[in-house]
């Protein structure tokens, strides 16, 4: 019986980590094809956002089998307990690259004005959806715990994303709705490093038993 929740539970690992991968490839496509000005990145965002809502119901299943048939108690019922919670902040950042890809056809980024520190903010939050499956997968509390110190980085990347837009709209107001639309784009993302950082509290209570805002 062991065995076989063992095996369960290996998949639902597997599983979170291929999340994690959706979440990765949804994020960059659709922060390329804003940069880049390119539209035929788009339906790559949406289709990882699409497999992301199918991955969420696949591992929802998965859970509730775990639960129901096998009956975990201690540490494994938490496992499987912060696994539930997670999925669903996994699947909210497939929506939040997914609204970034549909400002896309409506934004025409500015040459070294946000520019920078938006890359910048995609890679932060890239890191943080791995570093936060990862801690998941490898039961790494510190390594959790990185993730949600990370996410103070990007709230300060967020801050200068804004003032810039704010300079760049002061300087010419035509670019007024084209700021606005970026700053949204800004925002998805700091929204995003705050999903991965609920991903990340969670793998701290699956370990610890111990949700951080309980402290």
């Amino acid at each position: 019986m062991r065995n076989k929740f063992d095996e369960q539970l290996q998949r639902l690992h597997v599983e979170l980590i291929q999340m994690g991968a959706a979440c990765e490839d949804a994020i960059s496509a659709a922060a390329e094809a804003l940069l880049k000005g390119n539209d035929f990145l788009v339906p790559a965002a949406l289709e990882a956002e699409r497999d992301l809502d199918r991955r969420e119901r696949e591992v929802e299943n998965l859970c509730l089998k775990l639960l129901l048939q096998q009956q975990p108690v201690a540490r494994d019922l938490r496992e499987i307990s912060a696994a539930l919670k997670m999925i669903s902040d996994l699947e909210r950042i497939g929506d939040q690259a997914a609204d970034i890809a549909e400002l896309v056809s409506y934004v025409r980024v500015p040459d070294g004005s946000g520019v920078l520190h938006i890359a910048d903010m995609t890679r932060a939050v890239i890191g943080m959806v791995t570093d936060s499956v990862d801690s998941f997968v490898k039961k790494d509390l510190e390594l959790a715990r990185a993730v949600c110190a990370a996410d103070d980085r990007v709230d300060a990347l967020f801050e200068q994303v804004k003032r810039e837009l704010i300079d760049m709209i002061a300087a010419d107001a035509a670019w007024g709705q084209q700021g606005l639309d970026l700053l949204m784009v800004a925002k998805y993302l700091e929204r995003i490093g705050d999903h991965a950082t609920n991903v990340a509290e969670w793998v701290e209570y699956s370990i610890t038993g111990i949700h951080p805002s309980n402290n």
